[in-house]
């Protein structure tokens, strides 16, 4: 028991960085939650063999490492809609057949990310860090170069360390960073796209557009939105650029009417997030989707909107909401 309890106290402190990592690794939050244990359960069974040659982050750290190379070796890249194909340019025409066999990258909430200091400038680092774009971009390293990327350039450890980590040299760790930092180049968002909404004036647009949402205000939202934002949805494939197609696409699916929606915020992935409850036909407002808002230049430059419930529990969310939509002002 002393000893559960002593490794439980020395452990538990980097229980949230970890997560965070293998988030990052995994792009997945439950992929992410089971590596974790995974992690904890190898490193208690061999706590007692842990010599204090390395500190004990490293040593977890190592752990999970090994745990989600393990985890990505039979698994394929997660994506999102805009990762698969070209956005669509009939937003009156049917959906393409949603699917359900891809595993699609998850959002992760804010709540169970830490950014390990109190240095506002090392948690602006991590949240960026975090940001949804660039763990999509991730998706397209192999999974050691992914491990050498986010150890080396998001964590900041010596290349040294990093080897050592691996079980590799030096120069193949300099070589493997390289590679993927020029990959991640060609993969990653313009730097515009990394916005802390901090400022009233965003958090003004948010509650602006949470309300026309809600009241199924079309003109209202298109207002909100960049003229070349995106709008996807997975595990819908279908996704849409452009303000007037995004526009027609809310219009004939997804707001016919004012009461529809009721959207919580919350936040993900170090940005703005909503969770959208759907009324049902019971008047009940159920669990729909998380969706995870990109600002830019004052304005919403793209909107993923996870539509899987099953997400809700890991942001604290319950499945159903109240029975009937608080009023909306300023319609």
């Amino acid at each position: 028991m002393a000893v559960s309890e002593d490794f439980a106290r020395l452990t538990d402190p980097f229980r949230a960085e970890l997560l965070a990592y293998c988030y990052r690794m995994l792009g997945s939050v439950h992929d992410a939650e089971d590596q974790l244990q995974e992690t904890m359960i190898r490193a208690w069974r061999s706590y007692g063999e842990f010599e204090g040659r390395a500190s004990l982050r490293t040593w977890l750290y190592r752990i999970a490492t090994n745990a989600c190379l393990r985890a990505l070796e039979n698994s394929s890249r997660r994506p999102l809609p805009t990762g698969l194909g070209g956005p669509s340019e009939y937003p009156e025409a049917p959906l393409a057949a949603a699917r359900p066999e891809v595993p699609w990258l998850q959002p992760i909430p804010d709540a169970l990310m830490s950014a390990g200091s109190a240095d506002p400038a090392e948690i602006v680092a991590s949240r960026q860090s975090m940001r949804l774009a660039l763990i999509a971009a991730l998706q397209y390293l192999p999974a050691r170069q992914r491990a050498v990327l986010i150890l080396r350039d998001v964590l900041r450890w010596r290349a040294a360390e990093v080897a050592d980590l691996l079980g590799t040299t030096t120069t193949a760790v300099n070589g493997m960073l390289q590679r993927a930092r020029v990959r991640l180049e060609q993969a990653a968002p313009d730097e515009d796209e990394i916005r802390e909404p901090a400022d009233p004036a965003d958090r003004d647009l948010l509650d602006k557009y949470a309300m026309a949402f809600q009241n199924a205000d079309i003109p209202a939202v298109m207002r909100l939105l960049r003229e070349d934002a995106v709008f996807e949805m997975p595990p819908e494939p279908t996704w849409f650029t452009g303000r007037e197609l995004i526009g027609r696409f809310l219009q004939t699916r997804v707001l016919s009417e004012p009461g529809r929606f009721q959207m919580i915020p919350t936040a993900a992935n170090g940005q703005p997030a909503f969770a959208a409850y759907l009324r049902d036909h019971d008047g009940v407002y159920r669990a729909h989707s998380i969706c995870v808002l990109t600002i830019a230049a004052s304005r919403v430059a793209r909107v993923t909107s996870f539509n899987d419930p099953g997400l809700f529990p890991a942001f604290g969310l319950p499945q159903a909401g109240p029975a009937a939509a608080a009023a909306v002002p300023g319609r």
